[in-house]
C-alpha cells in the first residue's frame, strides 16, 4: 500500500505459509489503540462537533507526521499526479470515516460503535474480490470472517436489542465509515512503491486542508473548555492517528489488506471494555461471549492452527 518490502524481505504475504508472529502482534495492537479512539470520540462530542472531531484529528495527526517526516529526512514523491490520488485516500480513509463514527456516538454506545467497526474485514473481503488485483481470500479466510462477523452481531445484541430504531442512522454512518475503509485498503495498495511516511504524512494532511474549511462552515469556530477534551483531541491525533496509519503504512504491502484488516476484530474488544470501565456503559455476558466468538474467528483466519490440525488429520 505504502512502500516496497525491502531487500531481502519476505515474499508477499499470500505466498507465505503464514503470516510472521510479530506482523500479528503489531496489528493486534493497533486493533487496541484504535478501539481508544471511541473513547476519546464519546469525549470529544460532548464539547464539539464530529465534523470538528475529525478535523482536529486529522490536523493533528498531520503535524506529527510532519515532525516525524523531516526528522528522518524523507522525501516527498516527485510525480504530482500522485498527490491527487493521496487527497482522494485522505477524504476516504480520515476526514469522512472520522466524522462518521462520533456521529454516530451521539446515538450509540462507543463500545457498540466500535464493533461495527468490527465489519471491515467482511468488507474488505468482499471488495477484494472485486477490486482489480485485490487479494483472493482462502476458504480459511472466508469462515474467519464470517465467525468474527457472527461475534459481532453478539457483541452488538444486548444494545441493539432495546431502542434499535432509533440507532439506525448512527449504525449506517459506522456502517459507512467501514467501506470506506475496505476501499482504501485496496486502493491504497498503488502506493506500495512510495515511502510510507510520505502516503501518511501527505493524506492526513489533504484530509486536513478538506476537513477544517468544511468544519468552519457548517459547525463554526469549536469552543473547549474542558482539559480532558483537550487530552481526547491530542490522543486521537498523535496515537489513534499519526503513529497509528504510519506503522499501517508500513505493514499493508507486507501483510496484504485482507490480514491488516483483521485489527478490526481487536477493536470492538478494546472498545467495549473502554466504553465499560471508563464510561460505565454496560458489559454483559454477550459481550464476553462475542469476544470468544472473534478470537475464535482470528484463529481461523491467521490459518496457522487450521492447517495444523489438518496436516495432523
Amino acid at each position: 500500500m505504502a512502500a516496497s518490502a525491502p531487500s531481502g524481505a519476505a515474499p508477499p504475504p499470500d505466498r507465505r505459509p503464514s503470516m510472521p508472529l510479530r506482523y500479528w502482534l503489531l496489528i493486534i495492537m493497533l486493533g487496541a489503540v484504535w478501539g481508544c479512539s471511541f473513547l476519546f470520540n464519546a469525549i470529544l462530542i460532548r464539547e464539539i462537533s464530529p465534523l470538528w472531531v475529525s478535523a482536529g484529528r486529522v490536523t493533528i495527526g498531520a503535524a506529527i507526521c510532519w515532525v516525524y517526516f523531516l526528522a528522518m529526512r524523507k522525501t516527498l514523491p516527485n510525480d504530482w499526479r500522485i498527490y491527487a490520488q493521496l487527497l482522494v485516500l485522505g477524504i476516504l480513509n480520515y476526514a469522512i470515516p472520522f466524522a462518521l463514527f462520533p456521529f454516530a456516538e451521539q446515538t450509540v454506545a462507543s463500545g457498540i460503535v466500535g464493533v461495527i467497526n468490527g465489519l471491515t474485514p467482511m468488507s474488505t473481503v468482499i471488495v477484494s474480490q472485486l477490486w482489480p488485483g485485490g487479494e483472493k481470500a482462502t476458504w480459511n479466510k472466508v469462515v474467519g470472517v464470517i465467525i468474527g462477523f457472527i461475534g459481532a452481531v453478539i457483541l452488538a445484541f444486548p444494545s441493539l436489542g432495546a431502542g434499535a430504531s432509533a440507532q439506525v442512522i448512527g449504525l449506517l454512518a459506522a456502517m459507512g465509515a467501514t467501506l470506506c475503509y475496505a476501499l482504501t485498503l485496496n486502493y491504497a495498495r498503488r502506493f506500495r512503491d512510495i515511502d510510507s511516511a510520505a502516503v501518511a504524512t501527505c493524506s492526513l494532511t489533504g484530509a486536513a486542508l478538506l476537513s477544517v474549511p468544511v468544519a468552519l462552515l457548517f459547525s463554526g469556530m469549536p469552543v473547549i473548555t474542558r482539559p480532558e477534551t483537550w487530552g481526547a483531541l491530542f490522543g486521537i491525533g498523535a496515537f489513534s492517528t499519526s503513529i497509528s496509519f504510519l506503522l499501517v503504512y508500513w505493514l499493508l504491502p507486507r501483510v496484504g489488506a485482507t490480514n491488516l484488516s483483521l485489527n478490526t476484530f481487536i477493536t470492538p474488544i478494546s472498545a467495549i471494555l473502554l466504553g465499560a470501565l471508563v464510561l460505565h456503559e454496560r458489559l454483559d455476558p454477550a459481550h464476553i461471549a462475542g469476544i470468544v466468538v472473534i478470537f475464535i474467528g482470528l484463529i481461523f483466519m491467521d490459518g496457522r492452527l487450521v492447517r495444523r490440525r489438518t496436516a495432523a488429520a
